[in-house]
């Protein structure tokens, strides 16, 4: 007890000695801090821009600054491509005042729209198939910064494809150079599920960009996840990209130029076809190109011609008798024999 007393009275002398030395202190006073809201936001006026391969593009991007805050020549706004790896982003554009720089790819192609000194909307010319994704603008002022998150979407069409070797002979590098080499890329989840939502139904599971390995059914079937489950996107999840082997979904866009059969007296071989089309200024032409033709120009022909991959289609818009009675469809008459096998050929000519 007697330590007990001891601390009181020290404790009533100190506060004593207080009052006599500081007469003006309050006994009690209650401090509220408040922060200030940020300074300094950006918002995008649409999550989502649509366009098309060789279009053009404004991805919106608004600041609104404090007007307390100092005049800033340094503000700095940065764009960047995010990609399926969160933790990785690809350089796009980035400025500060006078000084402006865009990267890789996007050199020459991209710039601020600039409407207002608080626009740093980014507009993007001659665009690319690569070029669909997610795009972040980041806004740094000083000690304050923001960002935003606004999606590139392409009208196009997404379709499944595999080599002359057959099904399941694909890992993922593979399956981006074959996309590739038929005017097309790896297509994303989105676009597969805007796909299924449209009706695609493909019993064969196909890469996808992010690594992942799904395929669209919407009529359910027993060799295809089972004839009792529900419609849907069936998930593998994420495969090695080295060792598994899958098929691969594709996607496409609007091109420039003119897809087309070529008229000929005579079937020809695949050789054959590929002369008759530089023979008539043209190239033979790729699968991303009939889808293209086929779903967003509505081009319809019975005609079974040989492509690139050497792969013999035909596209079919309105379906009817002989020709796809039950829907409209590239139809795929397999990989024929190059050498001896005679088909029409579908050609493809560039306005460059």
């Amino acid at each position: 007890m007697i330590p007990v007393l001891i601390c009181a009275l020290v404790s009533l002398g100190v506060a004593e000695n207080l009052d006599t030395l500081y007469p003006e202190l309050e006994h009690s006073r209650t401090i509220y801090v408040i922060e200030n809201g940020p300074r300094l936001s950006v918002t995008a006026e649409q999550s989502k821009v649509v366009s098309r391969r060789g279009g053009n593009a404004t991805l919106p991007c608004k600041i609104q600054r404090d007007q307390t805050l100092a005049p800033n020549r340094k503000m700095r706004i940065k764009w960047t491509k995010l990609t399926s790896d969160y933790l990785k982003e690809v350089d796009v554009f980035v400025a500060m005042d006078y000084h402006k720089r865009s990267y890789g790819n996007f050199h020459g192609r991209v710039y601020l729209e600039g409407s207002s000194p608080m626009d740093a909307s980014l507009v993007i010319t001659e665009i690319t198939l690569e070029d669909y994704g997610k795009y972040k603008c980041e806004v740094i002022d000083g000690l304050e910064d923001g960002t935003a998150v606004v999606s590139l979407d392409l009208e196009g069409v997404i379709f499944p494809y595999f080599p002359r070797l057959g099904r399941y002979n694909l890992n993922f590098y593979d399956a981006e150079r074959a996309c590739r080499d038929q005017d097309a890329i790896v297509a994303s989840f989105d676009q597969l599920y805007d796909a299924w939502r449209g009706g695609m139904d493909w019993c064969n599971a196909g890469w996808l960009s992010d690594g992942s390995v799904q395929y669209p059914i919407t009529t359910p079937r027993e060799p295809c996840g089972g004839k009792n489950t529900v419609p849907g996107v069936r998930n593998y999840g994420l495969r090695d990209k080295d060792k598994n082997q899958y098929d691969v979904f594709c996607f496409t866009s609007h091109y420039k130029g003119r897809f087309y059969y070529l008229i000929h007296p005579s079937k020809l071989t695949y050789d054959e076809a590929v002369r008759a089309c530089q023979k008539d200024g043209a190239q033979i032409a790729k699968v991303g190109q009939i889808y293209a033709a086929w779903k967003l120009l509505g081009y319809d022909r019975c005609d079974a011609g040989w492509l690139a991959d050497g792969s013999v289609r035909y596209p079919i818009s309105r379906p009817r008798r002989r020709c796809s009675p039950t829907e409209a469809a590239v139809r795929f008459s397999g990989f024929p024999d190059k050498k001896h096998k005679l088909y029409g050929v579908y050609c493809f000519k560039g306005n460059n």
